[in-house]
């Protein structure tokens, strides 16, 4: 269960760091405020994660969405 958890918290860091790339890219997130955002974003993908019961994909499912 401890890899599923592991595996839950790398995906959720991806989909964290991909928003907020997005967000800096448009100019909502700078390097100054970055750390006051990708927490709760963080935070906010793996609740999301949990709740809905996901299950990590593996590269090569990942690769074909």
């Amino acid at each position: 269960m401890e890899a599923c958890v592991d595996k839950m918290e790398a995906l959720a860091l991806q989909v964290a760091k991909e928003i907020v790339v997005k967000f800096v890219e448009t100019g909502r997130i700078s390097p100054g405020n970055f750390a006051e955002h990708f927490g709760p974003i963080f935070e906010e993908v793996l609740r999301v994660i949990n709740r809905g019961g996901v299950t990590p994909a593996t590269k090569d499912e990942a690769d074909r969405v």
